[in-house]
């Protein structure tokens, strides 16, 4: 199977990871098929993010792609980072090959699941309502 530059590149050298202690928002997801698991925390500042930190136990692609969506994220609103699409991170690593584009599903799923983590603790309507899933069986509440 091969990679991108880019995917490789976010694998050896993954941005932002770790995890944000006093978060605003928690996403934890996982892939029960593959074993991949990801939490993805962010601070948020005037309904933008702020900052955003992740940690992954899954394969290169699912480092690759967690590192990607948290330097795509960084500094959009809540809206736009909700909406950031599997297509789009796996086209900012400049592809993925096809058995591992359920990555950038996780990816994309964890980054929601926080943003509504976060609008949750706030006590506001959630934007997965606004958004279709890649995943119709996606509960930003599972944990």
């Amino acid at each position: 199977m091969l990679y991108s530059d880019t995917v490789m590149d976010h694998f050896n050298n993954p941005r932002n990871v770790g995890v944000i202690t006093d978060a605003d928002g928690v996403g934890e997801v996982g892939n029960p098929t593959c074993g991949d698991m990801m939490k993805i925390t962010i601070t948020v500042e005037d309904d933008r993010i702020a900052d955003i930190k992740f940690q992954t136990l899954g394969c290169g692609a699912a480092i690759a792609t967690s590192s990607i969506v948290t330097e795509m994220a960084k500094g959009m609103t809540l809206q736009e980072a909700a909406a950031i699409t599997k297509q789009e991170v796996a086209d900012a690593l400049g592809g993925l090959p096809s058995p591992k584009m359920h990555c950038s599903v996780l990816a994309t799923d964890g980054l929601k699941a926080a943003v509504e983590d976060y609008l949750a603790k706030q006590g506001r309507e959630p934007i997965s309502s606004k958004i279709e899933s890649a995943d119709p069986n996606f509960d930003p509440h599972a944990h």
